[in-house]
């Protein structure tokens, strides 16, 4: 059959702002649950993210502000009339210092040494070289230093402070006492006791 051209034709109803199906009105509630779903997606990220950063900054409280006290102590060798005395700095910023050490023969001083100034970098170990001059004389030394060996005790403390970040300074004491035994004949420590 063919169509008459005298014919009108009409819209089947007028446009509304309801949906006119449950098709239409499901892609409203999907577009709505998606922005939803991706809301919730952004909080966990944050959420995630604070977490991160609040674990880095404990590990960089708990580990690198931590302020650790440096050690001193003798090195093996000793000399007699140079020891090293080793400084070991076992932060993460360096270590400035004054030291005074002490020997004594028999609880008379032998030598008092100031060291001057000093610095350790962050991490190392410096060595610093002490010299012991004169000696006190007594019946006793000259028997020790005929039989060749020598017994001493050193006394060492360290006041100084930690920079830590060049923003922080925490000051640090450390005290070292041995008691040692010298053989003269080769200038080594044949026995050392420290605290």
């Amino acid at each position: 059959m063919a169509l008459k051209t005298n014919q009108q034709v009409y819209p089947m109803g007028p446009k509304s702002k309801e949906p006119r199906s449950d098709e239409e009105f499901g892609s409203k509630t999907s577009v709505e649950e998606l922005k939803r779903k991706q809301r919730i997606k952004l909080a966990i990220y944050i959420a995630a993210f604070a977490v991160f950063q609040t674990i880095v900054i404990l590990v960089f409280a708990l580990i690198v502000m931590r302020v650790k006290t440096p050690k001193v102590w003798l090195g093996n060798n000793l000399k007699f009339h140079n020891p090293p005395l080793r400084v070991k700095n076992t932060n993460f910023g360096p270590y400035k210092y004054d030291t005074i050490a002490t020997f004594m023969y028999k609880g008379v001083s032998v030598g008092q040494v100031t060291i001057p100034k000093g610095k350790v970098g962050l991490r190392l170990i410096k060595i610093v070289g002490v010299t012991v001059k004169d000696l006190p004389t007594s019946a006793n030394l000259a028997g020790d230093l005929g039989s060749g060996l020598l017994m001493l005790n050193s006394y060492a403390k360290l006041s100084g402070k930690v920079e830590l970040m060049f923003i922080m300074q925490k000051k640090k004491f450390v005290e070292m006492n041995s008691t040692m035994t010298i053989n003269l004949s080769s200038k080594e420590i044949h026995s050392m006791i420290c605290d």
